[in-house]
């Protein structure tokens, strides 16, 4: 069996040039290429050298989550979010599955409940529904941002709850019906799909975002709170895909911290900072994660 190859042979295997594989070894850049009579030999097996500007833009994590759900990993950073972001989520709009059973479904795909304990199927219709989002946002993270798309979130979120059985309730689409959040009132359903159009039109005018600009984003669409029900959930993870988009750490809102989310939305024209530093601390709560797991970040 061949145990190396030439330049040449290499230049193919990698799909570039002989002259930047002849700076790759000249360079030290390929493990075990040694200079033989001024002909270099490049093991079979040596991979190709990352460039500078590709390990900068490399995004580990989207690439470790599309890995451990595809290979159907347990215990890894994959199987951590999962259960996080869907018990917290689903908790601040009060599920009230605890994060032990949330687990139990995500792990077992089955319902292990304590037998003296009664729990609403709505709440464990949601959480199974929310693990499918999930994936989906994963599976998509580099398309464009859509409004298809984000109706597809709305349609995976509420599909077979009781909401979806009543008449003025649209699964995957805009409101009928007008609504409050708390004290504030949400656009109106008749101008839902214009500002809809308008944010999102605003929104893609650039191919790459900040991560202030995607909690601006996150802010706006929960100001039109588009859908009849389903909108907090709908909208963080748009903010979980547009973060994984732009190979920025993601941010989890713990049920723990979702007053300090709240009054950040309610106050966020008057002072942006409480909202973007509940957000940053939520992304500080991921980056301990991946400090586990030993992924890098930005």
């Amino acid at each position: 069996m061949k145990e190396f190859i030439s330049i040449k042979e290499a230049s193919i295997k990698w799909n570039t040039s002989i002259r930047s594989v002849r700076n790759y070894c000249a360079n030290g850049r390929v493990k075990g290429a040694k200079l033989v009579n001024r002909t270099w030999k490049i093991p079979l097996d040596a991979k190709k050298p990352i460039r500078s500007n590709e390990k900068e833009n490399k995004n580990y994590l989207l690439d470790r989550l599309r890995f451990e759900k595809n290979n159907q990993i347990k215990g890894g950073i994959y199987h951590k979010l999962m259960i996080d972001l869907t018990y917290n989520s689903n908790h601040i709009e009060g599920n009230e599955l605890t994060h032990d059973e949330t687990r139990y479904i995500f792990e077992t795909r089955t319902i292990g409940l304590d037998n003296h304990t009664s729990k609403k199927v709505d709440d464990i219709i949601e959480t199974i529904n929310h693990f499918t989002a999930i994936d989906r946002v994963i599976d998509f993270a580099n398309y464009q941002l859509s409004e298809p798309f984000i109706k597809e979130l709305h349609r995976i979120i509420k599909s077979n709850t009781n909401d979806s059985r009543l008449p003025s309730f649209a699964v995957g689409e805009y409101k009928k019906l007008p609504n409050i959040v708390g004290d504030i009132e949400t656009t109106h359903p008749r101008l839902v799909a214009l500002e809809m159009k308008k944010l999102l039109d605003e929104y893609n005018k650039k191919e790459s975002h900040t991560l202030d600009e995607i909690i601006d984003f996150h802010f706006i669409f929960e100001k039109i709170h588009p859908f009849q029900d389903g909108n907090g959930r709908v909208g963080r993870l748009i903010a979980l895909k547009e973060c994984l988009k732009n190979n920025i750490v993601p941010f989890i809102i713990l049920d723990s911290k979702k007053m300090f989310y709240y009054r950040g939305l309610r106050n966020y024209n008057q002072e942006h900072g409480w909202l973007i530093n509940t957000c940053l601390d939520g992304q500080d709560t991921i980056k301990k994660y991946l400090d586990y797991f030993n992924i890098v970040y930005k």
